[in-house]
């Protein structure tokens, strides 16, 4: 299956998804923000199927996130959440460099289900 970056400053949240995601056979490797996430991605080269993550954490929020992980790793698939209004209109500038915003809350099966379609996508278009 996929190996997926998880980024949350929630443990909670980390863990649910974790979880779940691990359930269909992904290998998920978890940062706690977004210069955390960064460093995961350098040490693995970028070498990730999808980066998962939160839009609004401490230190480096999601957008600015996605914004360095798509000048470094331009293949690199990005899929954000957030439970705010505000932060899912600032994402709306971002449509070109991100796959989809899952608005909080949402259930198990809604975030397996954007994951499994994000990777479909994307082995379907290579």
């Amino acid at each position: 299956m996929a190996k997926i970056l998880l980024v949350d400053d929630e443990e909670p949240v980390r863990g649910f998804l974790k979880r779940g995601l691990e359930l269909d056979g992904h290998q998920v490797a978890t940062a706690v923000d977004g210069s955390d996430a960064l460093e995961r991605l350098t040490e693995e080269a970028g070498a990730f199927d999808l980066m998962l993550t939160d839009i609004r954490m401490p230190i480096m929020d999601g957008i600015a996130l996605a914004l360095a992980a798509k000048r470094d790793f331009p293949d690199l698939p990005i899929l954000l959440m957030t439970g705010y209004a505000d932060q899912r209109e600032r994402a709306k500038n971002l449509e070109v460099i991100i796959e989809d915003v899952l608005t909080k809350p949402f259930s198990l099966a809604e975030a397996r289900a954007a994951v499994s379609r994000v990777l479909e996508a994307r082995r379907s278009a290579a």
